[in-house]
């Protein structure tokens, strides 16, 4: 019998020769080094945004009276609506036909719409662009404080008349919504005071906000 030639065990394979060494990682290849930069980074971009941007003055009045010519525009529709659900509430409470009276609810839910920000306009006011200058941010703040009034002050007292249409006597409900006007007032005021603000700073008087000359219907005796 004969054998069979070469070894007879599988042989392994030699192991890799060590590579050369490559010495520590630089420094600036360090994981601490890389996050803390990019974190500086991003600090740094975000007090750079902050920064009030320099324009000459005539500029910053036009764009600031821009962005009021918009707030106007975009909370026009809610100012009709709340003065629309308090006539409407006032005049159920005298006379009225009952033909009109039907048409309450569905006028109510109109104006319940148009003080949303499921309405274009608002959702429009709430994301107005203003400038990086430090007028624009008292504009902005003023943009804050009209969508307050829009959303919240008017909305709620829309909604008080919606309750008090289907629940005439709800005390409750009715000093609500004698609260709500009240917030109206405090919240248009305060606009005005932020524009008014603003325009002292540029040394100029600015447009007015339409909802500070708006006359809103007085809540009726019960």
């Amino acid at each position: 019998m004969s054998t069979p030639s070469g070894p007879t065990t599988t042989q392994r394979p030699s192991p890799p020769a060590p590579e050369p060494d490559v010495g520590p990682v630089r420094w600036y290849r360090r994981r601490a080094f890389l996050v803390a930069a990019g974190a500086a980074v991003v600090v740094g971009a975000a007090i750079i945004s902050d920064l009030p941007a320099h324009t000459s003055r005539a500029t910053d009045i036009q764009a600031e009276s821009t962005v009021i010519s918009e707030i106007n525009t975009d909370v026009a529709p809610c100012i009709f609506s709340v003065r629309e659900a308090l006539t409407l509430y006032s005049d159920e409470s005298g006379p009225l036909p009952s033909a009109n009276r039907a048409q309450i609810p569905g006028l109510l839910g109109d104006d319940q719409n148009a003080c949303s920000f499921t309405d274009e306009s608002i959702f429009d006011l709430s994301d107005l662009e203003v400038p990086g200058t430090r007028a624009g941010k008292q504009v902005g703040q003023a943009v804050n404080t009209v969508t307050v009034w829009a959303t919240s002050d008017a909305l709620a007292a829309i909604e008080a008349v919606q309750g008090l249409t289907s629940h005439p006597g709800d005390q409750r409900t009715r000093s609500k919504l004698l609260a709500d006007e009240r917030l109206l007032g405090a919240d248009r005021d305060k606009a005005t005071a932020e524009i008014d603000a603003t325009g002292r700073d540029l040394g100029t008087h600015l447009p007015r906000l339409n909802v500070t000359t708006e006359s809103l219907p007085g809540v009726p005796r019960p």
